[in-house]
């Protein structure tokens, strides 16, 4: 079965990572941060399971569980 996809504009992923715009672009710039999903024209989102997973692996790494990639 096929979970539904969810889909989060940049105000939600600013409160659920923590960081600011200018750090989100930047790490999408470096290649470090999932990249938006062009929705419309003018809306774009980010998959919230890539954020999760995203920040399950920063924790990962923190707690030495992960080696740094």
């Amino acid at each position: 079965m096929n979970l539904p996809i969810r889909m989060l504009r940049l105000p939600d992923v600013l409160q659920k990572t923590g960081l600011s715009r200018s750090q989100i672009y930047r790490l999408i710039a470096l290649g470090c941060f999932p990249t938006q999903v062009q929705l419309s024209d003018r809306a774009a989102g980010w998959v919230e399971l890539e954020i999760d997973q995203w920040l399950q692996k920063k924790i990962d790494v923190s707690r030495g569980t992960l080696l740094h990639t």
